[in-house]
Formats: structure tokens, C-alpha cells, sequence
């Protein structure tokens, strides 16, 4: 692994394009996940966008479309196959349906990002500048590129043991999740719009027993704090303070509209 790190950290060293913004260790990621990589160019490269390619070698950086394509194809396989063995009683037009579910962009961004991927990704100043690392879109391909690597480097018996420990088959659950508005895309989408700051979101205070945590976090963008939010978890409390950050900012703008 010694190795490895040394190869992944001199992709990190200042290039014309480079110089902040950069990923974490990526053997935090296969501690999240449970999986030790033996061919760490695997890992390597299902980490790898393709904006890093503008100011490097493709050769020696290649980019994640080649195991994403991979990915798609084994999570299919494998989400189709627990339905099929798991859930007799449905048919066909049912089965088609949870697999949609279990499968799509917003399914695999909402697995992505419960284990942090977007930090965990190589990308060029602009990109990560401009919010790649909070994009829906990014972590939902390098999630497929993630199945990928794993199936590449692993085999299809580890692949589906990673997919069904990242990928929930609660359905129920998985709509609910699925239903929730995204308030923080949504504020980053507003604030890249007016080429604002990207938002900052700090965990302000932290209470109860390990089983029963509740979270308070606070959302700045400028320095200036524009909304707070509470939840059982540090994700439904940004959540929560991105939406009403995006309430004071939409009664901002109404205010100055009435007085001009």
C-alpha cells in the first residue's frame, strides 16, 4: 500500500491547474467500504475524474468512464439477481420497476454520498471549485466506477457484497429517502448561478446517546451564516439549513425588489 500512496500523492503535486482542493486518502475509503484493493491502479483510476486528465497524461492518470461502464453492467446483474431469488412473488413489470429504483443516478449519488465519495475523488481546481465534489451526476458515475473496480480487482462475489452493504433493498426506505428534496444541491446550483462562494456547512453541536444523536449544524456562505438546521443525522441537519438558507435568500431578494 506504501506504494500506492506514493503514486497517488504525486498526482497531487502542483501543476498548472492543481494546488488546493485536493481528495482524501483513499485508505479511508476501502475502510468505509470493507475492501482492501490487491491492484490499487483500479482504485485509483475509479477515483479519477476526467477534468484531471486537462492538465496530465491520460496515460498516467486515466479517468473513470471505462469501470463506470464496467460498474453499470455488474450492479445490474447483481441488483437484478437479489430481486429475482429474493423477491419470488413479484413480476416481471414489478421487477423491472425496483430495479429502476435501486439502480438510477439519484439511488447511487444518495450511496455515494453516505459514505463521503466525492471527497475521495481526483479532480482538477476548476471542477472541485465549481462544486464537483457535491455533484449528483460525479458520484453517481464514480459510485458505478467504485462497482467497477471492485469486481475488476475482487471478483463478482465481493462486487455484490459491497453493492448490498452500499445499496439499501428497502424499498419503502429507499422512496422515502429518494422523495426528499435535495436543498443543498439546490443551494449550490443558486449560488453557482450568481458566481457566489460554494456553502459551508459546520456541525455546531452535537447531543444525546450514541443510538439517539441529534445534530445542530450551521450553513455560511461568505463567512456570513444564512441558516441553521437540526436533524438525527448530520446529513438531514445540512439539509435542513440549506433549505432555510435558500428561504433568507429567495426574502432577501423579495425585500430589495419592494424597495426598488
Amino acid at each position: 500500500m506504501a506504494d500506492f500512496f506514493k503514486r497517488f500523492l504525486g498526482r497531487l503535486l502542483p501543476t498548472p491547474g492543481h494546488g488546493h482542493g485536493l481528495p482524501r486518502a483513499p485508505e479511508e475509503l476501502e475502510k468505509k467500504i470493507g475492501y482492501h484493493f490487491q491492484k490499487t491502479d483500479s482504485l485509483m483510476e475509479a477515483l479519477t475524474h476526467r477534468s484531471y486528465q486537462r492538465d496530465n497524461d491520460p496515460r498516467e492518470a486515466p479517468a473513470y468512464e471505462r469501470l463506470e461502464f464496467l460498474g453499470d453492467s455488474v450492479l445490474g446483474l447483481v441488483v437484478a439477481d437479489e430481486l429475482f431469488r429474493d423477491y419470488p412473488e413479484m413480476l416481471e413489470g414489478e421487477l423491472t420497476k425496483s430495479k429502476a429504483l435501486l439502480v438510477n443516478g439519484k439511488a447511487l449519488a444518495y450511496a455515494g454520498n453516505s459514505i463521503g465519495l466525492g471527497e475521495y475523488i481526483l479532480m482538477s481546481v476548476e471542477e472541485a471549485g465549481a462544486g464537483g465534489r457535491q455533484r449528483a451526476s460525479i458520484i453517481a458515475d464514480c459510485m458505478e466506477a467504485l462497482i467497477g473496480a471492485v469486481y475488476e480487482d475482487g471478483g463478482l462475489s465481493v462486487a455484490r457484497d459491497i453493492i448490498k452493504k452500499l445499496i439499501s433493498f428497502d424499498f419503502i426506505q429507499t422512496r422515502r429517502e429518494l422523495s426528499l428534496r435535495n436543498y443543498k444541491g439546490d443551494l449550490l446550483e443558486l449560488l453557482q448561478s450568481q458566481g457566489i462562494a460554494m456553502p459551508k456547512y459546520t456541525v455546531t453541536d452535537e447531543s444525546g446517546p450514541d443510538h439517539r444523536k441529534s445534530f445542530t449544524v450551521d450553513v455560511f456562505v461568505t463567512d456570513r451564516k444564512l441558516g441553521t438546521g437540526r436533524g438525527d443525522s448530520k446529513k438531514s441537519a445540512e439539509q435542513r439549513a440549506a433549505r432555510e438558507a435558500l428561504i433568507a435568500i429567495r426574502r432577501n431578494k423579495a425585500s430589495n425588489r419592494s424597495k426598488s
